[in-house]
């Protein structure tokens, strides 16, 4: 099984890449750091004759790089309530690879597994409840399998490392991917 991670964070080294960090230690995975790549809003042309145009961004890479993987790890901080703007950007190119016969994107994404791992200073456990949701109507729409989230409390860097809960459930998060026997490291 190879995993990757979808590091949504602004922040180099902030409490959602720390959390991430303890779910995945001593598992091999491939890191994609959304913040060191150029991803362009979308244009929606969905519907327009010939549908989208190309872009001259990082997507199309990053996307099959993603679908190599059979594993996603979406970690994003919570901002404002939801998945931080490089995250939200990043599934909204979703509707281009839909449409974009290179990919095969629903019928290879039908193949994989997610897991969320989020991170809120704000009553993260109930507030950051409506972003978990919103992932799981996301992956659903594309038939990717939500196998589960860690939500971590923390807001100043190093803070989610004082979240009991958290760490407990980024360690067992650890445990079910280890079972995964994933085969590859890429750390890009």
């Amino acid at each position: 099984m190879r995993i990757a991670v979808i590091q949504g964070s602004a922040r180099t080294g902030g409490n959602t890449e720390e959390l991430t960090r303890l779910a995945l230690e001593g598992i091999p995975f491939t890191n994609i750091v959304l913040r060191e790549k150029e991803i362009k809003p979308i244009h929606d042309q969905r519907h327009e004759e010939g549908g989208f145009d190309p872009v001259d961004d990082d997507y199309d890479d990053l996307i099959l790089q993603v679908l190599e993987h059979d594993i996603l790890v979406f970690a994003t901080p919570v901002y404002w309530y939801g998945a931080s703007g490089l995250m939200k950007n990043f599934i909204d190119r979703w509707s281009q690879s839909l449409r974009d016969v290179r990919f095969n994107f629903k019928e290879r994404m039908e193949a994989k597994t997610a897991y969320a791992i989020v991170v809120g200073g704000d009553n993260p456990r109930i507030k950051a409840l409506p972003l978990i949701q919103q992932m799981q109507y996301t992956f659903d729409f594309v038939g990717l399998t939500f196998a589960g989230y860690v939500i971590g409390k923390g807001s100043k860097p190093g803070e989610v490392l004082k979240d009991i809960r958290a760490v407990r459930d980024a360690e067992a998060l650890n445990a079910e991917l280890r079972k995964a026997e994933p085969v590859t490291v890429n750390r890009s």
